[in-house]
């Protein structure tokens, strides 16, 4: 268990690479005994984005066949996790999972924290699965041994494009399970560990995106914006989450409705959805201050982007770590995979890649000066190349921003136009919201 006090610092630093990392909600304790329960949309970055998340030493539970994989299996060991047998991988087995449960309960007594999948797959559905019972008599077995309750944290990870390297990824940790009375009833309780089940599925649900079918995101999420931009909403990544269930929750009763009296809102929606996307555009930036004097001041903050020795490390960045990009994207390519184990093979694949050239470049600069130029290469080639991954991002933002203003500025007209429709939107969403709160209510 080497690696194990070093795999959430190493996991924050992966994931921050990876992609654009957000993380929101509350905090893992920072000791003491703490379940940590998440969904599982992305293979074996998912534990990289809980790890990272919950910011101390956290052992995980992995399925068996991962444990034999030449790649990753040395690494679960050196972790500290702990092997599950699942019934699809060798139903043979499937009793030696007594002996994996106990060993995360007593884990758990000991302080440490665990952290598992209870869906027991990874999956690109557009909502939860159906949970396993495995989490739940993991908490009541451990509540045995430690006196009563002890912290679960539900965990949301939210990916908008999770096979593509620097899209965004969000990461929520919830509100502690309140489980208190159920924890002195013991594993051997069937209805106890139901319960306990239904209440982490309930738990997981708020901090994840949960929809009938992935075509509804564009219209859930341009409703949840267009709601937010024009009341006022809060901005935590947390709340929005909340919120674009709401939308989801609202668009399932207006499937629903026999009369079809909201189809006209759907409609207003998705008109308005396309409009913004035709120009690039997101509900929010109607709202955009289009004053010489924001202008100005934008532009004084973003000057040191032009800056030569700016432009030329991002330039050099770019030079030096093309050809391992490249290669890491035809290496993913040809190994294939479906598409929630896509971010795994890239990552996995991209650290041998980038290991390999980053070894390429310091042989090539030990060859043709010394050993200082070596060293030099070593420290520099990855340093430069951050910060130009950083500073070009910073440009695509620059660009978005100006394109946005110019064109809102040029065109008064059709921005008056958008912003009289969305609040049109707006105000028919709230009140359907209005209407629905005494059935949100009751369910």
């Amino acid at each position: 268990m080497w690696l194990h006090p070093w795999v959430h610092r190493a996991s924050l630093a992966a994931a921050r690479i990876y992609y654009r990392l957000t993380l929101a909600g509350g905090r893992v304790p920072s000791d003491g005994p703490a379940l940590l329960v998440a969904n599982h949309p992305n293979s074996l970055l998912d534990p990289i984005l809980v790890a990272a998340a919950a910011r101390r030493p956290v052992r995980f539970l992995a399925k068996a066949p991962l444990f034999d994989n030449a790649g990753i299996g040395w690494a679960l060991r050196a972790a500290g996790s702990i092997r599950v047998y699942r019934q699809q991988d060798d139903p043979a087995v499937m009793g030696r999972n007594e002996d994996a449960l106990r060993d995360a309960q007593r884990t758990l007594a000991a302080g440490s924290a665990v952290a598992l999948f209870p869906e027991g797959i990874s999956h690109s559905l557009p909502a939860l699965s159906p949970l396993k019972t495995g989490a739940a008599r993991i908490a009541l077995g451990a509540a045995a041994v430690t006196g009563g309750d002890f912290p679960i944290l539900p965990i949301g990870i939210v990916l908008r494009e999770k096979d593509v390297f620097r899209s965004d990824a969000l990461v929520i940790v919830g509100e502690p399970l309140q489980w208190a009375d159920l924890s002195h009833r013991g594993v051997e309780d069937a209805d106890a560990v139901r319960e306990l089940t239904a209440r982490l599925d309930a738990a997981i649900r708020d901090v994840t995106v949960n929809l009938e079918r992935w075509e509804d995101a564009p219209l859930v999420e341009c409703a949840e914006s267009v709601w937010a931009a024009e009341f006022g909403a809060s901005r935590d990544d947390a709340d929005r989450v909340a919120r674009i269930n709401v939308a989801a929750s609202l668009l399932s009763q207006i499937r629903r409705e026999p009369d079809g009296r909201y189809a006209t809102l759907v409609h207003a929606v998705t008109r308005h959805s396309r409009s913004l996307r035709r120009l690039g555009l997101a509900p929010g930036d109607l709202q955009t201050d289009l004053r010489n004097e924001t202008a100005f001041w934008w532009s004084m903050r973003r000057i040191p982007l032009a800056l030569l020795p700016v432009v030329l490390v991002a330039v050099a960045g770019w030079l030096v770590w093309w050809p391992a990009y490249r290669l890491t994207g035809f290496t993913a390519l040809i190994i294939g995979g479906d598409r929630d184990v896509r971010s795994t093979h890239k990552l996995l694949g991209g650290l041998v890649v980038y290991l390999l050239w980053l070894a390429a470049l310091v042989g090539a600069a030990a060859a043709l000066g010394d050993a200082w130029t070596a060293a030099l290469v070593l420290v520099a080639a990855p340093a430069v190349g951050l910060a130009g991954l950083w500073i070009r991002e910073r440009w695509r933002d620059a660009w978005a921003d100006a394109r946005r203003f110019f064109l809102l500025r040029r065109r008064p007209y059709l921005l008056r136009d958008l912003r009289r429709r969305q609040y049109e939107v707006a105000e028919r969403l709230q009140a359907l919201l209005v209407r629905s709160r005494p059935a949100q209510r009751s369910h």
